[in-house]
């Protein structure tokens, strides 16, 4: 439908009044009875006059459901892409929809909702911009803020919640909806040209804050304000940076007293990331004394080898509502289980994600960062996606956990098998990568990892950025590999762990276990122990053994 015309029928005509109150009559008992709908605060909402109703969105019903909450007809804006459907167009237009253009400012909305406001009619707002679903809220545009400040009108904060849960599919199901509606806000009218960004952020806050704490009072799930994050090595570091950025208060668990005493004195993990101050929110503390019950979230920010002790200590005084977020790329021994497996095993009943992608600790708080949050619990990676999205960092979210952690895997054993050839060149780096690459791929498809994942941010992204990270600890350890070093001196050398060098003895089991080819891999594994120097590893990924070939019959005679 004409864009003009649906704007220009919300400003002169308005709502068709005999179609709303039937539709009203249909829909107001049809929700009480079959959603079992609870509303409260209705008193508060102004009989006459102007009025701007703002909500958090989370279905398509959430006007209909409010709508019901008021005794008159009620305005609404909605994506101009609803619009395109001529019959329900004309319908939703009929029952005081106006269309918006979410991509940019939409200065025409605004006009439309202001003539509604100037005639004494009520208008909707959803401040988030768009359904926000699932996870806490999102952050509030200054949409109704503006029109409030330029109107005079009240503004009436509405929290939903339940809607998101009544419709799978086609299927509408008999899901409890509950709102709760505050007192009205009024703020001072101001002129147009008077009107300066901060004040319409200011007057925002305030009309998202009632609503915010409305949602936490429903049950609604609230954002992350506080998460411990086990181990102060670069990876944890770096995490609690962003998290604070965010504004999300860490807690950062160190090995012993003295690190503990250097960081929340110094400000800044000089053994690690040098360089980076903490921020004051950010506050360190012993691993033995962290109170794991007051955090939203722990994330275990260690090598796998150190996951099994770290979550014993931990994990018994963790309520099943504290998620666990894993950072370690590896395999946990003696049984090769992924980090995600062996969580779930041992902490049951707890949300848990892991965390990949190129996000190589010191360039992700200089230059930004890519992270891959996998997990089952959708709304466990919207509250972890929202901090690091606002600390202005790329997140994908998947529920694809065992790909994520096994791309993991793949991409810190092909770094270190392309730094132990590199002495041959390119080409035998390449070679050695993509020879081990491909084995390891093909084996987690076997066991149903997306093979998707390997070609995204969590697996050939993260690759190429460990291999051209200059301080990567798997190159590093790769190059002293070719330099005929044990796997003793070079752990001693670099002063860290080394999960590549961990990983490749426990992967060549495990696909020997499963009875996957994987010829080179395990030819790795031999280097690491070092069974085989590594000019036969150059030669083994650079060359064809030739073939054996069978004597002739004549010459058998």
């Amino acid at each position: 439908m004409d864009r003009d015309a649906l704007h220009t029928y919300a400003r002169e005509k308005g709502v068709n009044t005999a179609l709303y109150w039937l539709a009203r009559s249909i829909l107001q008992p049809f929700f009480l009875i079959y959603f079992r709908t609870s509303r409260k605060g209705m008193a508060h909402i102004p009989k006459s006059g102007p009025v701007i109703v703002t909500a958090n969105h989370r279905s398509f019903l959430d006007p209909f459901v409010i709508g019901c909450c008021l005794r008159r007809p009620i305005y609404y804006v909605a994506k101009k892409e609803l619009f395109s459907h001529r019959i329900g167009g004309w319908l939703i237009s009929r029952l005081g929809a106006f269309p918006v253009n979410r991509e940019r400012g939409d200065a025409e909305m605004l006009a439309t909702a202001e003539m509604i406001l100037a005639r004494g009619d009520c208008v909707l707002i959803f401040p988030e911009g768009t359904r926000v679903r699932p996870g806490p809220l999102g952050k509030a545009k200054t949409g109704a803020a503006r029109l409030s400040l330029i109107s005079g009108a009240p503004v009436v904060p509405v929290a939903v919640v339940g809607t998101e849960k009544i419709r799978k599919g086609f299927r509408v199901r008999p899901h409890k909806v509950r709102i709760t509606i505050g007192r009205a806000l009024r703020f001072p009218k101001v002129e147009r040209e008077d009107l300066t960004p901060n004040l319409a952020l200011s007057v925002t806050d305030r009309i998202w804050s009632p609503i915010c704490l409305q949602w936490e009072l429903l049950g609604g799930v609230a954002p992350l304000r506080r998460v411990a994050i086990v181990g102060a090595g670069s990876a944890g570091t770096a995490l609690a940076v962003l998290l604070a950025r965010a504004n999300v208060d860490v807690v950062l668990a160190c090995r012993n007293a003295d690190q503990v005493q250097t960081l929340n004195r110094v400000k800044e993990n000089e053994p690690y990331l040098p360089g980076v101050v903490l921020p004051d929110r950010v506050r360190a503390v012993r691993a033995a004394d962290l109170d794991a019950s007051a955090c939203d979230l722990v994330c275990f920010a260690v090598p796998s080898r150190a996951l099994p002790a770290a979550l014993a200590a931990h994990a018994p005084r963790m309520p099943q509502s504290t998620g666990i977020v894993l950072l370690s790329k590896g395999l946990v021994p003696h049984l090769g289980d992924l980090p995600a497996e062996y969580v779930a095993k041992r902490a049951a009943g707890h949300s848990v994600a892991s965390i990949g992608g190129p996000a190589h600790a010191a360039g992700a708080l200089e230059k930004g960062a890519a992270f891959v949050l996998a997990s089952e619990d959708r709304v466990l990676l919207e509250r972890l996606a929202a901090p690091l999205r606002e600390a202005r960092t790329y997140v994908e979210t998947t529920s694809d956990v065992m790909g994520v952690e096994m791309a993991g895997c793949a991409k810190n054993v092909a770094a270190l098998a392309a730094a132990a050839a590199l002495n041959g060149g390119p080409n035998a780096a390449g070679a050695a990568a993509g020879r081990v690459w491909a084995e390891i791929v093909a084996w987690a498809g076997e066991r149903g990892a997306r093979l998707e994942t390997f070609a995204g941010l969590a697996g050939a992204g993260d690759l190429v950025a460990t291999v051209l990270a200059e301080g990567s600890r798997n190159r590093r350890a790769g190059e002293m590999l070719s330099k005929g070093l044990a796997v003793s001196e070079i752990e001693a050398s670099i002063g860290q762990a080394i999960e590549s060098l961990d990983t490749v003895p426990l992967l060549a089991a495990k696909l020997t276990q499963d009875g996957a080819r994987a010829p080179e891999t395990r030819m790795l594994a031999r280097l690491v122990a070092g069974q085989i120097d590594p000019e036969r590893w150059r030669e083994r990924v650079t060359t064809t053994k030739p073939a054996r070939r069978k004597p002739s019959r004549s010459a058998s005679a």
